[in-house]
């Protein structure tokens, strides 16, 4: 009975994390960067995915999952980058 509650309480806990995680921001301009934007858009879709896989698995992922997620915001990060980066190069 125990480990039945503590599975619960860790499912739970990882439930409240996932909610806490923010899906990334697609924020880069399709008009002036169409691939970079094309790319943030799968950026969205694999973090869905994710979400949808740790929902699917009841959180047992052992964590890769929730590092994978951590990943593709740091893609989404860095595609903002680019484009910001073009910007500045391309007045």
């Amino acid at each position: 009975m125990k480990r039945i509650a503590l599975v619960a309480m860790v499912a739970g806990l990882a439930a409240i994390a996932t909610a806490a995680a923010q899906q990334p921001v697609r924020d880069v301009s399709a008009k002036r960067h169409p691939n970079l934007a094309a790319a943030q858009h799968l950026v969205d879709q694999a973090y869905k995915r994710v979400t949808d896989a740790q929902q699917a698995n009841e959180f047992d992922l052992g964590g890769h999952a929730a590092k994978a997620k951590e990943l593709l915001d740091q893609a989404n990060a860095e595609l903002k980058q680019a484009a910001e980066t073009s910007n500045g190069n391309h007045h």
